[in-house]
């Protein structure tokens, strides 16, 4: 899409490391391009999985199942530059994008680099243009072509998603099929 390909062009995001690590955790964050803002409609029993140090029983999990807002106010609160639960801050600066910008901290950051109103209008974020904008940003401020580069698709997991390592082993083999995709003259 010419939005991407622009986005990954000013953050020099064009050799074939690049492009696979990039292209790998973008795919991954926003389900194969699908999805531009977070999923947090949740099972209780699947919340468990996602935040097991937040949901360590049913118990602790119920009053957050399949309830979106109440869910990104409880886990993103006080962390990422947000407020407590009752700022709303959690659900205002939830995971958006094609890399899943989250945070106020992240959207301000993206605000000043970019020249853009996303602490005023957060869902601006959500839209293909910016969705994509902030994608190869955030990439950049992570070192992602650096990382790329060296071939360490674990560290641009941890960079892109966190410490979890959430679904580091799809990462690593979406970064190894884009790739070979390049080796066979494909792209």
């Amino acid at each position: 899409h010419p939005l991407l390909v622009a986005a990954m062009g000013r953050w020099g995001i064009v050799t074939p490391p690049r492009v696979a690590g990039f292209l790998a955790q973008v795919a991954h964050e926003s389900g194969e391009c699908q999805r531009l803002e977070e999923g947090l409609s949740y099972t209780a029993e699947r919340l468990m999985v996602v935040w097991s140090e937040r949901f360590p029983t049913v118990e602790a999990a119920t009053p957050y199942a399949r309830a979106p807002e109440a869910l990104a106010n409880h886990v993103y609160a006080n962390r990422l530059g947000n407020g407590g639960p009752a700022s709303g801050d959690g659900w205002r600066f939830r995971g958006r994008g094609l890399i899943q910008l989250t945070g106020r901290n992240n959207y301000s950051d993206a605000a000043v680099e970019l020249g853009e109103p996303y602490i005023d209008d957060p869902g601006l974020v959500a839209t293909p243009p910016h969705a994509a904008l902030t994608a190869g940003w955030y990439w950049h401020t992570a070192k992602g072509n650096a990382l790329a580069d060296s071939a360490q698709i674990d560290s641009i997991t941890r960079a892109i998603n966190g410490p979890g390592m959430l679904h580091a082993a799809e990462r690593r083999s979406a970064t190894d099929d884009i790739l070979r995709v390049f080796d066979a003259g494909l792209a």
